[in-house]
């Protein structure tokens, strides 16, 4: 059954307050809750109403003040509205006093996209990591459920009212995190193995990140004849995907597709989706995806870059991709001034070339390739002696088929191998390196 939501935002006034200016790259109270409200609507929610509060400061009990909240139970009753969800993160405290005024369930901005990437998840590893960022958000807010939630023990030693419903609860969402992050941590383990191995193979890698429906899936498919989820709703794709392409010089690539970002992207999320993220910050090369169609793609772009400095990506070399540029008019599409026009004085010194696309129809797909290709960096060829223990076969295997043999030798405990070897097989092999 779809719920119906009524949307509620705050905007303070005033020094310190969150106003945007006329012309400023951020993002407005009303355009703010515009987002919640597709954010809302892609939880399969039914957005009845938008309410904005424009106050001073926060209210410590209720975040909009006493009076507000009057008006909102009122036309929450009215609309016979299932959800309010606040554009804010709520505080406990603030949650628990909406809810006791309103009669109804009170959800923040946070909540939401938790909700929202529980539904999406798909693999264990999302469903797990989906988990973790939840527990981490519910234990908080596990306080003040009163002397009710009390367990009264039985026998010699238990009078009075014991172990409380609380520490219970408490203890046991403790237990079960541990468990999930010893499990992610596992998971993050052969993430690093088949990482590792991919990159014994003389295969540059590259990495699609952008803002949340910015048309990162369609291109990746565009790109790799996959047919990974595109959706219009936000972050239809949550687990990443690796694929390769094959550029115009006939160079094999591996390509990975990655969830999307998106303004106040809660830290539990972040932190729980590292082994994720770290397919971006081990690849060669990042493709930056900008939807240059929306009204907001020079903020957009600018809080991917803030994300990606943050999980230490920033330093990466990155190729802008302006994606759906079949939506603007003819004279706005040379990518190279819509580049300046977005990027303005924050232009990282990372940023290399830009490429419009319309990953919909195609559109400077083809020019995109042939940018990769002189982009991408090589895997560069040198000559290299390795010893191996006889007991190593599966490694010199490794080294006859992805390297160029050119001598061997026998000395009795060890083969000692001179072979020509891409950079990131001598990593791979690095331990078998002889020493000069």
């Amino acid at each position: 059954m779809q719920e119906r939501a009524i949307l509620v935002g705050l905007e303070l006034k005033g020094r310190g307050g969150d106003r945007a200016a006329p012309g400023s790259s951020e993002y407005s109270a009303e355009e703010s809750l515009e987002e919640l409200a597709v954010l809302a609507e892609s939880a399969g929610a039914e957005v009845l109403e938008q309410i904005l509060q424009t106050r001073e400061r926060p209210e410590a009990a209720t975040l909009i003040g006493s009076g507000k909240v009057e008006e909102l139970a009122a036309a929450a009753q009215a609309a016979e509205a299932d959800v309010v969800i606040f554009d804010r993160e709520l505080t406990p405290t603030q949650q628990r006093n909406l809810e006791r005024a309103l009669s109804r369930k009170v959800i923040d901005r946070t909540q939401l996209i938790l909700d929202i990437f529980a539904r999406r998840a798909r693999t264990r590893e999302g469903q797990l990591q989906v988990e973790l960022a939840q527990l981490n958000y519910l234990l908080p807010r596990l306080a003040g459920r009163g002397a009710e939630m009390s367990r009264l023990g039985g026998g010699i030693g238990t009078r009075g009212p014991g172990e409380t419903q609380l520490e219970t609860d408490r203890r046991r969402i403790n237990t079960r995190i541990g468990k999930l992050e010893a499990e992610l941590d596992r998971v993050r383990s052969g993430r690093g193995v088949q990482r590792r191995l991919r990159q014994a193979v003389p295969l540059a890698t590259a990495a699609l990140v952008g803002y949340t429906n910015a048309g990162k899936s369609t291109l990746f498919n565009r790109l790799t004849g996959s047919e990974v989820l595109a959706d219009r709703r936000m972050f239809a794709t949550l687990d990443p995907t690796v694929r390769s392409v094959t550029l115009p010089s006939n160079r094999r690539i591996l390509l990975s597709d990655t969830v999307g970002f998106i303004r106040n992207l809660p830290v539990t999320l972040v932190k729980a989706f590292r082994a994720t993220l770290e397919e971006v910050v081990e690849a060669a090369l990042v493709l930056h995806v900008v939807d240059v169609a929306s009204p907001h793609a020079e903020p957009q772009m600018a809080h991917v870059l803030k994300v990606l400095a943050e999980i230490g990506a920033g330093s990466t070399p990155q190729l802008l991709v302006l994606n759906k540029t079949d939506l603007l008019p003819s004279a706005e599409t040379d990518p190279e001034a819509v580049r300046r026009r977005l990027l303005g004085a924050h232009e990282p010194a990372v940023q290399t070339r830009a490429v419009a696309v319309s990953a919909r129809t195609g559109q400077g797909v083809d020019e995109l390739l042939k940018t990769l290709d002189e982009v991408l960096p090589f895997d560069p060829l040198s000559r290299q002696t390795f010893r191996f223990p006889l007991s190593e076969g599966a490694a010199m295997s490794m080294l006859y088929e992805f390297g160029r043999v050119h001598d061997r030798r026998y000395f009795g405990d060890f083969y000692e191998i001179e072979a020509d070897v891409a950079e990131s097989l001598k990593r791979r092999l690095s331990r078998f390196l002889a020493e000069k």
